[in-house]
């Protein structure tokens, strides 16, 4: 299996992959409250066949190449992860999210490896335009989109229901021509 480096810390990024169900599923345990705060990842993944079924779905979207998944691991352990939920290579979209368990919390473990995924879009699939829609409440996600050197495009109003309660969504993307200056000056925080 591959991992990519994701700076001197030992943390990595590595493919996550069905038959890592069982690791998936104990990552979303540890952090269920945590990560369930703004999404609905952990009332999604409850067992072992809806863990191996959401892996399952991203396989089937990297095989059409609309989608991808990859974990993040500190100390050999899984503890978060990043994704496109879409990618839409005909109109150059695709749709960033993650998740992060709350022992790696604060690390900037996110953001590094939300640019190895950008970077991968923009320079090897040729997406124009990645977008980061987040809840207006979840702080840590918009200062990751700010520190990707994303521009908030505009909120839409209580779209989005979770648990109950109705969440402004604020939407950030960053377009392929900013993203590469951006990373040549080096200002990728």
């Amino acid at each position: 299996m591959f991992a990519i480096p994701l700076g001197d810390d030992g943390a990595e990024l590595c493919p996550l992959e069905p038959w890592q169900a069982d690791e998936f599923l104990a990552n979303i345990d540890r952090g269920r409250e945590f990560i369930g705060q703004y999404i609905r990842l952990p009332d999604v993944i409850t067992n072992l066949a809806t863990s191996r079924a959401y892996l399952h779905e991203y396989a089937q979207k990297a095989a059409t190449d609309t989608g991808r998944i990859l974990g993040i691991r500190s100390g050999g352990k899984l503890v978060g992860g990043v994704l496109f939920r879409t990618m839409d290579r005909a109109h150059g979209t695709a749709e960033a999210g993650c998740w992060l368990e709350p022992s790696a919390a604060g690390r900037g473990l996110v953001t590094r490896a939300m640019r190895v995924i950008i970077d991968w879009a923009v320079e090897e699939r040729g997406i124009h335009r990645v977008e980061w829609i987040a809840s207006s409440a979840n702080g840590p996600s918009l200062a990751v989109a700010r520190r990707l050197g994303m521009t908030k495009d505009g909120v839409l109003r209580e779209s989005y229901v979770h648990r109950g309660e109705r969440h402004d969504m604020e939407v950030w993307s960053v377009l392929a021509p900013e993203w590469r200056a951006a990373k040549g000056t080096g200002s990728l925080g």
